[in-house]
């Protein structure tokens, strides 16, 4: 995930910059000393998803900056940074998503990181899962279904295949709400890769065929239904 922060003190800079390696998460961090200089790389900041960016430069062209990206970008979140709290209603201005003191950013940032990367995964649909091969971030549209096999789950993707040690039942509680179907206690199918269902069978566009029990069947149609008429 790339990550900008722009201030025009040095130090500052690398407090927030340690401050963000040391969330846990992989990031790429750019640094920009002015406002004009963080508009002067909008090929990074249109890939980025959040902007740090500290509002007490003297001729706040931070601001400005910040109205322009969100004008352009509105998924990048911008949260400003300030040692006193007179510029927070600016942030209203420019569609901020958080306003941090730079007094209390070791006790706040990693709230607010918490925050924004929910709205993030939420916006987009994304999800992270600790799998065998390791952390993965994956979009919920890019997986197909899940399959027990022993005593792993095992997640078939666009991207591939991962493994993971966890029960179904938790896995089927993390994608709530996110169009899948349980359709046997081994398998929970993506139903945006459901080519049809009949006679017992569902049959996936990949053309994998799967049995869904009779006393399942049912409830598997129902929900299909109701996923296909919201489309």
């Amino acid at each position: 995930m790339k990550i900008a922060i722009c201030d025009d003190r040095k130090d500052d800079r690398d407090i927030l910059r340690e401050l963000l390696e040391g969330y846990g998460k992989d990031f790429k961090i750019s640094e920009y000393a002015s406002g004009n200089d963080l508009c002067g790389d909008m090929e990074y900041i249109r890939d980025c998803r959040i902007v740090f960016l500290a509002i007490n430069m003297e001729d706040m062209d931070e601001l400005e900056a910040a109205g322009r990206i969100k004008a352009e970008y509105p998924q990048v979140h911008i949260v400003l940074v300030s040692a006193c709290m007179n510029y927070a209603l600016d942030g209203y201005k420019v569609k901020a998503s958080r306003f941090l003191l730079k007094d209390d950013l070791e006790q706040t940032l990693g709230e607010c990181m918490d925050d924004i990367l929910k709205e993030i995964q939420k916006q987009e649909r994304i999800v992270e899962f600790a799998f065998v091969e390791g952390e993965i971030r994956l979009k919920v549209d890019d997986i197909i279904y899940i399959e027990t096999c022993r005593h792993k789950n095992i997640f078939y993707t666009r991207k591939g295949t991962f493994g993971i040690y966890r029960k179904m039942d938790e896995l089927e509680e993390d994608l709530k709400g996110m169009d899948f179907v349980r359709i046997h206690q081994s398998f929970l199918i993506n139903m945006k890769y459901i080519e049809k269902i009949s006679s017992y069978v569902m049959t996936l566009t990949t053309g994998k065929t799967i049995s869904v029990p009779k006393s399942r069947y049912p409830d598997v149609k129902r929900q299909y239904t109701l996923f296909q008429g919201a489309q």
